[in-house]
């Protein structure tokens, strides 16, 4: 695997491949005495986080210690930029892979085109910010691979829709903002970020106490693991492989009811139980918000009178009913004839309709003007409820935030976003979807309190200035000390320092650190890996892969049941997608998504695309790789 990159992520990425998936590594990285171009908005956020990475990567150098930044088993080569020759002398052009991280989509661009070239078969991986873009270039590069012999067109066909074996040879394109999003909408919704995006689905995974005498621990999904007895660690710490016994990766039904005393690992899905705004169809609005409740009411009032007028000139006239409603709106509009020489009966009828036209006039005017002020504020930014409460309190909406935004208003939770910049790129979104919006400096006093953060259930700060992010934190806290918070920081150590602090500090509140480049690793590895890799849970000190796989030419899957293909300890079927098929497991209609409830006799066919959990061995005996074991 080759990585070249010029910020933290390319390092994490490094780590992640063969910590994770053991693969031997290639990392280019531009010259350490230099320092890497960073476009105008990432610099002032990035000047410190640089300097420390550096100062980091000098000392892990001379000690020749592992750590997250350089590892014994990669090659670290230094270039100012991912030229031919340099990629050449990468050896990209017998790689399995190469990703491509630099901060500059220019870069990155230039860099594949070449690759390509240098190796039809490359398995390339993208970071672009502009994603429209990025499912241009996707599309290029493919088709240079098939044009070049790389793969076919029915294999290439075939890791669009279902992620087979062409999807080895294939290009992704992956945007930092769309690889964290997930894993933050998680941390605030249930504090944690061992989640996976499973075909939109957002899956967690959560460790349990062992149950108390006469309890039923609730199964979840299913279970993925059994922890070791050393796994519940007040400090939270994960527990260890060599004390007790260790982590035991899908047991089966028998293991799982033998472990007595051992906590487990079960798959939820990720929801949200608190109560959420009243869903509402971008660009279409309700008729009954045109108009307020009092004006409705005074409307339907004069619609009354005018009809009690018509019945009773039926009554006293004896005349037509259409004709009776003609004569009762003209004097209701005072465009008829006065009734001088008319009974006394009408005379009054028609006395009483002026009344209830000059009664009218004035309601007909609160109409226009309140239907005219309900559009100009369509447009326009909403203001928090007043009774709002158990909503998530944003901060910030640049690339990151607005992706976070629209996956919280997917799972309809209550969102009320801060923001210093009118002209920021996430105003139009939150516009469109009518999500309230504070419009200032967070770290002024009462910005906060305007977005209700008093009765908020979590705080996301996703700033790109890592100060804002953590004052704002740190003022949340002495609101309510309670409160969940996730802030986002540049640099990874910074993160994990931040973290232990305000643990420390706020023992009984959830506090979460999260770094972009640890959040975004995890995704360009399982796509490095493949297109079928979903993401990685880790478990202690190992760690589960999901994958999405297509029956068809795996033995070990089709013809069986789902009883016969899950072998303990090396995969599991979790889910069939029945989408990509349009056939179901009896259980659902056909292109209803994910059926996660599959029963054991069902028999897999041959174009059956499923969802599985696997250990690294597992997964790579069943895809048909090879296996590395760490030296």
């Amino acid at each position: 695997m080759v990585v070249c990159g010029d910020d933290g992520l390319a390092h994490r990425l490094a780590t992640e491949l063969r910590g994770v998936y053991r693969e031997q590594v290639v990392l280019v990285v531009p010259p350490s005495r230099s320092t890497p171009p960073q476009p105008m908005a990432g610099r002032a956020r990035a000047a410190s986080a640089a300097l420390f990475g550096r100062m980091v990567t000098a000392v892990n150098r001379g000690t020749g210690g592992s750590d997250d930044t350089l590892v014994p088993d990669e090659r670290v080569m230094e270039a100012a930029e991912p030229s031919e020759a340099v990629l050449a002398d990468a050896g990209v052009d017998r790689a399995a892979a190469l990703a491509l991280v630099y901060d500059d989509d220019e870069t990155n661009i230039r860099a594949a085109l070449t690759a390509r070239r240098l190796n039809p078969r490359l398995r390339l991986v993208l970071r672009l910010y502009n994603r429209r873009l990025g499912q241009h270039i996707e599309e290029l590069l493919d088709q240079a691979a098939e044009v070049a012999g790389g793969t076919s067109a029915g294999h290439r066909g075939d890791q669009r829709g279902h992620g087979g074996h062409g999807a080895d040879i294939a290009t992704t394109v992956l945007s930092d903002a769309d690889t964290t999003a997930p894993a933050l909408v998680a941390t605030a919704l249930v504090g944690t970020s061992k989640v996976v995006d499973a075909e939109g689905l957002l899956l967690r995974a959560v460790e349990r106490r062992p149950p108390r005498p006469g309890e039923v621990a609730d199964p979840g999904l299913c279970t993925l693991a059994l922890l070791s007895a050393t796994s519940n660690d007040p400090a939270g710490a994960e527990g260890s492989e060599d004390s007790g016994d260790g982590p035991q990766l899908l047991p089966d039904a028998e293991a799982v009811a033998a472990a007595t005393g051992r906590g487990t690992v079960v798959l939820e899905q990720v929801s949200y139980s608190g109560p959420p705004l009243p869903a509402r169809r971008a660009g279409v609005m309700p008729f009954a918000s045109l108009f307020s409740a009092r004006l409705r009411w005074s409307l339907a009032g004069l619609v009354a009178a005018v009809v009690a007028l018509a019945v009773a000139l039926i009554l006293v006239t004896d005349d037509h009913p259409l004709h009776a409603i003609y004569i009762t709106l003209l004097d209701l509009f005072a465009i008829n004839d006065p009734a001088v020489d008319a009974p006394l009966g009408q005379q009054v009828l028609q006395l009483l309709s002026g009344l209830v036209g000059l009664l009218l006039l004035p309601v007909l005017l609160a109409a226009v003007l309140e239907a005219l002020g309900t559009f100009r504020t369509a447009s326009a930014l909403r203001k928090p409820p007043r009774g709002l409460s158990g909503h998530v309190v944003l901060l910030g909406l640049g690339k990151i935030g607005t992706r976070v935004l629209t996956r919280l208003r997917e799972l309809h939770i209550p969102v009320v976003c801060v923001e210093a910049d009118p002209e920021a790129r996430g105003m139009a979104v939150a516009r469109r979807l009518r999500v309230p919006v504070v419009v200032g400096d967070v770290t002024q006093e009462g910005v906060l309190e305007s977005a209700k953060i008093h009765r908020a259930d979590a705080l996301l700060a996703l700033t790109s200035i890592d100060t804002t992010n953590l004052e704002s934190v740190l003022y949340a806290r002495s609101v309510r000390p309670d409160l969940r918070a996730v802030l986002r920081l540049y640099d990874d150590d910074f993160a994990k320092a931040v973290y232990r602090t305000l643990r420390t500090a706020h023992p009984a509140a959830l506090t979460r650190s999260r770094s972009v480049s640890h959040l975004a690793a995890p995704a360009f590895a399982g796509a490095m890996m493949g297109r079928q890799i979903l993401g990685a849970i880790p478990v202690e000190r190992r760690v589960l892969l999901f994958a999405a796989v297509v029956v068809d030419g795996h033995p070990q899957l089709e013809g069986r049941t789902v009883a016969e293909a899950f072998r303990p300890g090396a995969w599991r079927v979790l889910a069939l997608d029945t989408a990509a098929r349009g056939a179901t497991a009896g259980a659902e209609p056909p292109g209803s998504g994910l059926v996660w409830d599959l029963p054991d006799t069902y028999v897999l066919r041959a174009g059956d695309r499923v969802v599985l959990a696997a250990t690294r061995r597992g997964l790579a005996e069943l895809l048909g790789r090879r296996t590395r074991s760490p030296r």
